[in-house]
């Protein structure tokens, strides 16, 4: 059933301030990470933008806990999807400044996307699980 529109990738959307608060983030590593920062800003740049309240919560947005599966490897993880100054890999939290975690925002479950990993190579990741935090003070 596959077939080449896999290759497109899927319709994502962001919260309106998230998108503003990644942009300058994307902006501002250009020199230091410029293929992570250019995945980000072509992913905000085709998000449907919408704000916190109306966002389903079936999408990936930051600080959520993200369950994917690697498709080619069946390899599953839970991840929670955090800004660089909370990331901790161990702890399982993973920074949106990293080619997964530019993949895995705006996506809700059920959807995949060919995405490359730090080598480069294309990963077809899917979500399968989405988890809200509640975010107090």
């Amino acid at each position: 059933m596959e077939t080449r529109a896999d290759t497109t990738p899927p319709p994502i959307q962001l919260i309106d301030t998230e998108a503003d608060i990644l942009a300058e983030l994307a902006v501002g590593v250009e020199d230091r990470l410029p293929q992570v920062s250019d995945l980000l800003l072509r992913e905000i740049e085709r998000a449907t933008i919408h704000s916190r309240e109306a966002m389903p919560s079936n999408v990936v947005t930051m600080h959520s806990v993200v369950e994917f599966i690697d498709e080619a490897s069946g390899a599953g993880r839970s991840v929670e999807l955090v800004y660089p100054k909370d990331a901790d890999i161990s702890a399982g939290r993973i920074s949106i400044l990293t080619p997964i975690g530019a993949g895995l925002i705006g996506l809700c479950e059920g959807q995949s996307i060919l995405w490359p990993d730090r080598e480069g190579c294309q990963r077809a990741l899917k979500v399968t699980k989405v988890t809200q935090q509640s975010r107090g003070g």
